[in-house]
C-alpha cells in the first residue's frame, strides 16, 4: 500500500516484525524522543508475556528510498463493554498491563505531518476492523503525537485528550551539585541514613552486571516486593507468572545491551532492597523497586537510591526518570512534574465516536461530582462504587519503597 510518498507494510506476527530490527533501531537513532520503551528490547519481551489476547498490528512506513521513515506499533484488542458490547480498540503495543509509560510513535525528522496523514489514510481504509483508537502515555515531546492531534481535529474526528502527571529528577554533573538542589532536611537524612545503616551492619550495594546472577537477582526482587505487598495485606504484581516471563526476558535482553540498571542492598550478606531500573541514552528510568519490611526503619530503599544516583551523576546520567505518579517519596529527591498524554479518537459518527463522547462526558461529571462532594462523602461512594463493579487491586503498584 502506498501514499504520496511513503510506502506501507503491515506486520501482523512478531517473527515478522523482528525482520525490521535494524531499520528501527537506525529510526530510533534519528528520533528526539526515542525512549526504551519504543525499542524492540522492550515490546517484544512485553508482546511475548501479554499479547496473546491481542492481534498485533504494527505499521512500518518507508520513505522513496526505501527507508524507514515512522513506524506506528499498535495492536488490537477486542474489548467488552457493559453488557453484551464489543468494541476492536487499537492501542499501542506495550499498553494494557500498567508496565509500561512513554510508549510513542517514533519518527524521523521532518516527516511527521506525512506520517501522520498517511496514518490517518490507512487507519480509514480499514475502519470495519476497529471502533477507536486509545494511545496512551505520549511524552509531551512527542512530534508524532502533536501533529497527530492536529490532523485529528482538522479532520473532525471525535477527539478526546487526558494528562497524567509523571516525575523525574534533572541531574547535575556531580553529587555535591546535585546535594544542593536538596532542602537540607533531606540532604541531612542521606547521610545520617546512610552513616547509620554501614555503623549497625555491613553493607553491599551491588549492580547486576552478569547473565549468570540474573535469576537469582530477579527472584530477590520478587521476593522484597511480595512481602512489602503482604505486610499491607494485599497480593504483588509479580503474583502474575506472565510478568515474572516479562522481566526474566526483559532482563536478559537489556543486560546484553548494557541497558540493565539493576540494583541491590545487603546488609551482613541478607537482600534488603532492590530497585530495577535500565538507562537509554542519558536517561535511566525506574520501574519497580522492592525491601524488606524487617529492615525498614532503617530506611533501606531510601539509602539504596541515594547510593545509585550518585553511581549514576558520576557515570554522566543527566536524567532520572520515576515515569508515572507524582508523590512525596519522589519530589523529595528533587523531580520535578511532568505529563503523559493519552489520545483517544474514532471517525465521526461512528460506534466508536459515540462510545467516547459518552465515556468523556461521565468521566466530567465524575470530576465535577468529586470536586462537589466532601473527601468522606466522595470516599464512601467511590467504595460503594468499587464493590458494585468487582474492581480488582491493578496489576502494576509503582511504588517507591524509599521511606
Amino acid at each position: 500500500m502506498t501514499s504520496p510518498n511513503l510506502s506501507l507494510k503491515v506486520y501482523r506476527d512478531l517473527e515478522s516484525l523482528e525482520e525490521l530490527r535494524p531499520a528501527w533501531e537506525d529510526l530510533l537513532a534519528h528520533y528526539p524522543a526515542a525512549s526504551i520503551f519504543s525499542t524492540w528490547e522492550w515490546l517484544a519481551p512485553w508482546w511475548r508475556a501479554f499479547g496473546s489476547k491481542r492481534q498485533l498490528w504494527a505499521l512500518a512506513f518507508f520513505d522513496g528510498s526505501g527507508k524507514l521513515a515512522a513506524l506506528a506499533p499498535l495492536s488490537l484488542e477486542t474489548r467488552q463493554i457493559g453488557t453484551g458490547l464489543k468494541f476492536h480498540v487499537l492501542q499501542l503495543m506495550g499498553d494494557g498491563s500498567q508496565d509500561s509509560d512513554n510508549l510513542d510513535l517514533p519518527v524521523r525528522p521532518a516527516f511527521e505531518d506525512l506520517f501522520v496523514r498517511s496514518f490517518l489514510n490507512y487507519l480509514e481504509s480499514q475502519a470495519s476492523e476497529w471502533h477507536f483508537c486509545e494511545l496512551n502515555t505520549f511524552p509531551s515531546n512527542s512530534s508524532a503525537g502533536l501533529s497527530l492531534e492536529q490532523h485529528l481535529r482538522k479532520r473532525r474526528w471525535t477527539t478526546v485528550t487526558y494528562q497524567r502527571p509523571c516525575s523525574a529528577i534533572a541531574l547535575p554533573e556531580t553529587w555535591e551539585t546535585y546535594l544542593q538542589q536538596l532542602s537540607g532536611k533531606e540532604r541531612g537524612k542521606i547521610g545520617r541514613y546512610t552513616r547509620l545503616l554501614e555503623k549497625n551492619y555491613t553493607v553491599r550495594v551491588h549492580k547486576c552486571s552478569q547473565e549468570g546472577e540474573l535469576r537469582a537477582c530477579l527472584e530477590t526482587l520478587f521476593d522484597l516486593h511480595e512481602k512489602r505487598w503482604r505486610l499491607v495485606g494485599q497480593t504483588g504484581s509479580f503474583q502474575d507468572p506472565a510478568r515474572r516471563q516479562f522481566y526474566n526476558d526483559l532482563a536478559s535482553l537489556l543486560l546484553g545491551r548494557g541497558w540493565l540498571e539493576f540494583w541491590h542492598l545487603e546488609l551482613n550478606g541478607n537482600p534488603a532492597a532492590s530497585q530495577f531500573g535500565f538507562r537509554y541514552g542519558s536517561t535511566v528510568f525506574q520501574l519497580q523497586e522492592g525491601f524488606d519490611p524487617a529492615y525498614y526503619r532503617d530506611a533501606v530503599g531510601y539509602v539504596l537510591r541515594g547510593y545509585v544516583l550518585k553511581a549514576l551523576i558520576a557515570e554522566g546520567v543527566r536524567c532520572y526518570d520515576f515515569m508515572g505518579g507524582v508523590d512525596p517519596s519522589k519530589t523529595r529527591w528533587g523531580a520535578k512534574t511532568g505529563t503523559y498524554h493519552d489520545l483517544h479518537f474514532a471517525l465521526p459518527r461512528s460506534r466508536g465516536s459515540v462510545y467516547l463522547r459518552l465515556k468523556h462526558s461521565a468521566q466530567e461529571n465524575k470530576q465535577r461530582l468529586r470536586e462537589t462532594l466532601s473527601p468522606r462523602a466522595w470516599s464512601i461512594l467511590h467504595s460503594i462504587n468499587v464493590k458494585l463493579r468487582g474492581v480488582k487491586t491493578p496489576a502494576r503498584e509503582k511504588v517507591n519503597e524509599d521511606d
